[in-house]
């Protein structure tokens, strides 16, 4: 069968679309480009129910699949927690559940005998299973062959009041490290050179099992080879309790400098109503604490805007917070309610004035980012070669992910190189090799 999967969403997301694209491969079945899509015998939708905005573009896409005979299937977030939705949009889509994207060739199968015997569709199909299962040590169909995405845990233990995440992954089930470990040391032996730990909150890790966060790091910064490891988003409320010991496994040669903290407001009030376990001087006590480590520390957050009773003091509150952290790189995101969290519930803000802040606070975002460039223009140091481009340049990461593209060097991924920054674009620096 002719097979075109679409994933939305996050890097674990990304992972398990990985994960998926090697089983249609597996099964002999010819995977489809975006180009292709339109010669699509089955549709695999990998969900994400985060952003109202996504969901509805989902439904979009799964009902239109369906109006032209085309058979869907639909993973990720979206059927543990809009089932409904997504049978009205498609009475005939068929589920995988978030903790079964190994069980697809099942689905496939089924799928497949219809089609083959003559029988009639016989409506929806289910395969769901309480527990992850595959998402370790299992045949992946990588977007970039020198990156793997390792996730390290499924679902967590806090409840933010506007997280749908929480009901469709479910409580924190921490991965074993042994697990872990030889999924990433053989990534490492099929070349690959980046390794990305993602999860729902990464510093989370272990808290059901014992094994911590900065012990993991420390087991996978002892794996021989060439390669660099970015630890992904982290709470500021999980990483307090393991601060020091993080701080210390960061400081391996083999982890990426690179502190992506999401603080979501800079207001006391609004994380109260977001239900966000942290005070601000907790989250000042982390990048001070990193920075002071780290010189070239890169500090990534993620900012709501326009959330419930959200005020014109909260919000300046932000900004202000914004322009003293000066992050390398903010996600902001207007707050968008969601079925079966608590803040759905909840009074909302004007669209407008959601629309207005998330315009000034890009602004703001954008000359901190302008500012950043100009001083980084000059600058050298060691470089770690982490892919080629598509116009057959490497990007290099410094030791604090900063992005440089160098030209015509003959560098290969996983080498080293004494680089110096030249030059700046949107969303790299431009850098040439220095003896």
């Amino acid at each position: 069968m002719k097979v075109y999967l679409e994933s939305f969403g996050c890097s674990a997301s990304q992972a398990s679309a990985e994960i998926m694209k090697a089983s249609v491969e597996r099964l002999g079945h010819e995977l489809l480009n975006p180009v292709a899509s339109g010669e699509a015998e089955v549709y695999i939708c990998n969900s994400c129910t985060v952003k109202y905005t996504t969901e509805q573009k989902i439904l979009y896409k799964i009902r239109s699949m369906g109006e032209k005979g085309v058979e869907v299937i639909v993973s990720g977030c979206m059927p543990e927690v809009q089932l409904e939705d997504i049978l009205h949009a498609n009475p005939e889509a068929h589920i995988l559940g978030v903790n079964a994207v190994s069980r697809l060739g099942e689905l496939l199968s089924s799928i497949e005998k219809r089609k083959t015997e003559g029988l009639p569709a016989g409506g929806h199909l289910e395969l769901r299973t309480s527990e992850p299962l595959g998402f370790l040590n299992v045949p992946r169909e990588r977007s970039n062959p020198n990156i793997h995405i390792c996730q390290i845990s499924q679902g967590c233990n806090f409840a933010c009041s506007y997280c749908i995440v929480k009901h469709a992954r479910g409580k924190l089930l921490s991965f074993p490290p042994e697990e872990i470990i030889k999924d990433i040391r053989s990534a490492v032996a099929d070349c690959c050179r980046e390794i990305w730990l993602t999860s729902q909150d990464d510093s989370q890790y272990g808290m059901d099992t014992g094994v911590k966060l900065p012990e993991l790091l420390r087991m996978i910064s002892e794996i021989p080879g060439d390669f660099k490891v970015r630890v992904g988003m982290m709470n500021p409320f999980s990483v307090l309790p393991i601060l020091d010991e993080l701080v210390d496994a960061f400081d391996s040669d083999k982890v990426f400098k690179l502190l992506h903290l999401p603080i979501q407001s800079a207001s006391h009030s609004v994380l109260k109503k977001m239900n966000r376990l942290h005070k601000m001087d907790a989250v000042d006590e982390i990048i001070t604490k990193f920075r002071a480590r780290f010189g070239d520390l890169s500090l990534f957050t993620d900012i709501i805007v326009g959330f419930c009773d959200e005020t014109d003091e909260d919000f300046e509150e932000t900004v202000e917070w914004v322009k003293k952290y000066r992050p390398e790189k903010i996600n902001i995101s207007r707050y968008s309610p969601r079925p079966h969290t608590r803040a759905f519930s909840y009074r909302n803000l004007d669209s407008r004035i959601s629309v207005q802040r998330s315009h000034e606070l890009h602004k703001v975002c954008e000359q901190i980012k302008l500012g950043s460039k100009k001083e980084m223009i000059g600058w050298r140091g060691k470089a770690f070669v982490s892919k080629y481009t598509e116009m057959g340049d490497v990007l290099t990461r410094t030791d604090s992910y900063r992005p440089v593209v160098i030209s015509g060097s003959g560098l290969k991924p996983g080498e080293y190189a004494n680089v110096e920054i030249t030059g700046a674009k949107p969303g790299y620096f431009l850098g040439k090799l220095i003896i």
